[in-house]
């Protein structure tokens, strides 16, 4: 289980650190994004889609951790 959730919290992290680097963010108060926490990650995500109001489409959605379990 514990490699599985190591797997699934770093394919997240990769998809948000793509998703941020794509709008231009790339480090934030000299901080590069591949330093930040995973909740970091998440809340600038957040933070972007809602000031971009970018469209939902399900590609643009981080991987669920949850699927990725339920599957292996």
């Amino acid at each position: 289980m514990g490699m599985r959730l190591r797997k699934a919290v770093e394919t997240k992290r990769n998809f948000l650190i793509n998703k941020l680097i794509n709008e231009g963010i790339y480090k934030k108060n000299d901080i590069h994004l591949f330093e930040w926490t995973l909740t970091d990650l998440e809340e600038e995500y957040r933070k972007l889609r809602k000031t971009k109001q970018i469209e939902a489409n399900p590609e643009d959605h981080p991987p669920c951790m949850i699927e990725h379990w339920a599957i292996h």
